[in-house]
């Protein structure tokens, strides 16, 4: 909390005054460099937050979806939530199963590649990078 007030502090300080001369009057205008360096090293928070690195990240599974057939996946543990990347797709659970997710392509001949996130009742995230395969 410290680190922040003095973050800000130091932020509201850093005030340049530039005069610019027109038709031989003088007005004074300001300007407030808010982060000066983020050119040069391009931290915006400088040294508040923690480069990700390659062992934090998720790769995503692949999973080729189509307009003609339904694609199921099967999970370890229920699912508690589901997030489409895009409305070209659909998912819902499987009837009668929390741990089956279905999903279709709700449109023919889509030409992107779109995601789609998983967390199940365990706390694991799941993602998957979705070509749609056009049919």
């Amino acid at each position: 909390m410290f680190a922040l007030a003095m973050g800000i502090a130091t932020a509201n300080a850093q005030e340049n005054v530039t005069v610019e001369t027109t038709n031989g009057s003088e007005q004074p205008t300001l300007t407030k460099e808010v982060y000066p360096q983020k050119e040069a090293d391009g931290d915006l928070y400088h040294g508040l937050s923690r480069k990700l690195t390659f062992d934090r990240m998720i790769p995503p599974h692949g999973l080729e979806v189509t307009y003609d057939k339904t694609v199921h996946v099967i999970f370890p543990a229920e699912v508690r939530y589901v997030d489409l990347g895009s409305p070209d797709l659909i998912a819902g659970k499987a009837d009668g199963a929390e741990n089956v997710i279905r999903v279709k392509a709700t449109v023919r001949n889509f030409p992107n590649e779109t995601n789609m996130s998983v967390i199940t009742e365990d706390g694991s995230f799941y993602t998957f990078s979705a070509p749609i395969i056009g049919a």
